[in-house]
């Protein structure tokens, strides 16, 4: 008989625990991948930073390893461990192979830069002193193919890498944001949903935890508007957000989020790309970070108070950031959970080892992972 273990995601456990079913790699091309193992689960992540300084990687690095730790129970039982694989993808042009094979869940991250890689001469405003070598774009295009192509699997991304699957699909051109929009969005700003969104059958589940079901605020860093090519959304493709504008409706058509495939179940976005920072979450470790990158030098002072003044915000009003932290749970951190959880299921499925985890318990408790942020048990 197959062993069987009892799993409580809302259970954490020690340090050893998640030391002992997760661990990270850096892939800077091909041939230095750590060896394929059955029961290691390889996540792809996408570093999109051409090595500038951020949060955002490490970010989304440790929301996975929560999870893990999470599920350490059942991930030991099964022998299974959780591995993240980061893969340089603009500088060294080291691109993951196609869905189907070592991955099924990947994840984009931010970055700098113009979204179009080709005019990132180093010199213009834009390119914010990134040179880049574009080679790089077309066999990532041929991965998104395959991700859209294999219903099983996963493609989350977030603010560059949004403009980058923006660019893929066509569906919406990046405008510089002029001194008639302030410059650069930079802080917490308000999106608005769409009426799509208020019949998704993930999203609307976030319109309910909404005071107007419509307006939602986010953690933005960003230098361009994406504006739609087309009125009309089609193939799977469904507009979720919008900017919102002073008068609180859509801010001059610049979309926010987009889901562009869903899962087989019909609920999950399996291919989601949002304009903002949902992994920017934790304030109090955020801040230390930031206060040892500018220590060392890493950053500059304008830099580190771009980042750090959202952050101070929050300490004086918690409501502020339980909303920024609502957001983040319904735009990345759920979603992520919910195709970890399917994935560990179905490989410990496969290894003779069932358990009561399945990724619907992420459906009928979405909020349950900000309580417990709130009252400091994760």
């Amino acid at each position: 008989m197959a062993a069987r273990t009892q799993t409580n995601p809302a259970n954490l456990h020690s340090a050893e625990d998640s030391l002992r079913v997760f661990s990270t790699a850096r892939s800077l091309g091909r041939d230095d991948l750590p060896a394929k193992d059955e029961r290691i689960l390889d996540l792809a992540l996408l570093d999109m930073h051409h090595g500038w300084p951020n949060l955002g990687h490490d970010s989304i690095v440790r929301s996975i390893g929560e999870i893990a730790k999470d599920l350490a129970p059942l991930l030991e039982t099964a022998g299974l461990r959780i591995r993240v694989i980061s893969y340089d993808i603009r500088q060294r042009h080291a691109i993951p192979e196609p869905a189907g094979g070592r991955h099924a869940l990947y994840i984009g991250t931010g970055g700098p830069g113009h979204i179009d890689p080709h005019l990132n001469d180093g010199i213009a405003p834009f390119s914010q002193g990134i040179h880049e070598d574009a080679s790089w774009e077309r066999p990532l295009f041929r991965l998104f193919d395959s991700i859209r192509q294999d219903e099983d699997s996963t493609l989350l991304a977030v603010c560059h890498s949004f403009g980058v699957l923006c660019r893929w699909s066509g569906i919406a051109t990046p405008v510089l944001r002029g001194q008639e929009k302030g410059g650069k969005s930079t802080g917490i700003v308000q999106n608005v949903l769409t009426s799509e969104a208020d019949s998704h059958p993930w999203f609307k589940r976030f319109a309910d935890q909404l005071p107007d079901r419509l307006h939602f605020p986010v953690l933005d860093s960003r230098l361009f508007d994406l504006i739609p090519s087309t009125s009309v959304f089609s193939g799977g493709t469904t507009p979720i957000s919008f900017e919102a504008n002073a008068g609180g409706g859509a801010g001059a058509a610049a979309i926010t989020m987009v889901e562009f495939a869903r899962d087989c179940g019909g609920v999950m976005p399996r291919i989601l790309a949002v304009n903002h920072h949902p992994e920017i979450r934790d304030r109090l470790r955020q801040m230390r970070l930031l206060n040892e990158k500018l220590a060392r030098g890493e950053v500059s002072v304008d830099w580190y108070n771009e980042r750090a003044s959202p952050l101070r915000q929050f300490s004086h009003d918690r409501t502020l950031e339980r909303s920024v932290m609502l957001t983040s749970q319904f735009t990345l951190i759920a979603p992520l959970r919910f195709h970890i959880y399917r994935l560990v299921r179905k490989r410990a499925a496969l290894l003779g080892c069932g358990s009561d985890l399945h990724e619907s318990q992420v459906l009928q408790h979405p909020s349950a992972i900000l309580d417990r942020e709130e009252d400091g048990s994760l």
